[in-house]
């Protein structure tokens, strides 16, 4: 990400100071979610002071989570065409939520940034991002070799990026053992009337972005199979102290179906991609969102018959569709895990622009 200050046409530009500092803004839904009341009074009175640095100024909901503040210069003259570039580099919790924007509840990130012209009231400019989180990294104990071996103080930054290199690779390794063993599963599918056949499925564990593939056989079946479709689905559930009312219904989205008809189909298979966009699977105090394959499947209630082929090739036969049958519906549940993948391949479908710029 790159940021732009721009200044109006003057001799000489003076800025007092410019901060930074990352915060996770929670929203809910008040028909879905009771929050118990926060005491937000003294946060209220900084906020209105527009001599303070308050990131989420303005900002709706909660701030649930937030980073000390980092200064990046104080007192900076800059002449007319001159310019200053500054980094800035911050480690997130590693216990805090991922991005996520649910029907019950949202968890949103920004990197603010707040500059002030002398004389002049702060400006703020707000940077949302994306957050992926993978769960196992917070108790993970690094050999005892690498944490024993001398230390320069000179090197500390030099020591900390090779740590952040190490949990990236150690995170990579973590994602390929869950997503990359492959058994065959097999399921019976059947009603109350018999069975309507098989269906099998390799692996359970996927990082978004995969594709779900997932087989049929409908020869071994009693009960023919009209029609079958597949949807790979997420259920957001409230927490049981939280919901607004008790026992209130699950909320779930649709990311990807397959629908196909399969009356006389020995074998079927499907494919379903995994957004890269969406949000793995997770879980807070107050929100829970699992994944799972949704199924839905029209049985006929008659068994079917084959159709022969007559002996004597000159002996002319017509076959001729039902106009009416009756059919029984059910559905299944098959629940998967949706872990992240690598940010770099997460970043080419993010939606937030790389460039942004304010004026002061």
């Amino acid at each position: 990400m790159s940021h732009c200050l721009s200044l109006s046409s003057a001799p000489s530009e003076m800025l007092a100071w410019a901060s930074a500092q990352i915060h996770c803004q929670f929203h809910s839904s008040e028909n879905r979610v009771a929050l118990p009341p926060s005491d937000d009074s003294k946060h209220d009175v900084q906020a209105e002071n527009e001599t303070v640095f308050v990131p989420n100024r303005g900002e709706r909901g909660q701030c649930i989570l937030s980073t000390p503040p980092k200064i990046l210069f104080c007192d900076l003259r800059l002449d007319p065409g001159e310019s200053k570039s500054y980094s800035y580099c911050e480690t997130l919790p590693v216990d805090g939520p991922p991005s996520f924007r649910g029907q019950s509840v949202k968890y949103v990130y920004k990197l603010t940034i707040g500059c002030q012209r002398v004389n002049s009231p702060i400006k703020l400019l707000r940077v949302p991002f994306r957050v992926l989180v993978l769960h196992g990294l917070k108790d993970y104990q690094f050999p005892q070799d690498e944490v024993v071996a001398p230390s320069n103080p000179f090197l500390e930054e030099e020591e900390g990026v090779k740590k952040d290199s190490r949990l990236a690779d150690l995170a990579t390794e973590l994602l390929m053992a869950a997503t990359s063993r492959r058994s065959l599963h097999v399921y019976n599918i059947s009603n109350t009337r018999g069975k309507v056949g098989k269906f099998g499925i390799f692996k359970t564990v996927y990082k978004i972005g995969e594709d779900i593939l997932g087989t049929f056989n409908f020869s071994e079946g009693d009960i023919p199979c009209l029609q079958y479709s597949v949807s790979l689905q997420t259920e957001e559930s409230i927490q049981e102290e939280f919901q607004r009312r008790h026992g209130q219904p699950v909320s779930y989205s649709t990311h990807a179906r397959h629908q196909e008809s399969c009356l006389h189909t020995a074998r079927s298979s499907f494919s379903l991609p995994v957004p890269l966009s969406s949000t793995p699977g997770f879980t807070t105090n107050i929100v829970s969102l699992k994944w799972r394959l949704h199924f839905e499947f029209v049985t006929s209630r008659e068994s079917g018959e084959a159709h022969t082929v007559p002996e004597n090739p000159s002996e002319t036969i017509t076959w001729t569709g039902v106009e009416q049958i009756e059919v029984d519906t059910f559905s299944w549940d098959l629940p998967i895990k949706v872990l992240p993948t690598n940010p770099v391949l997460a970043s080419y479908v993010s939606q937030f622009s790389s460039t942004n710029s304010i004026t002061i």
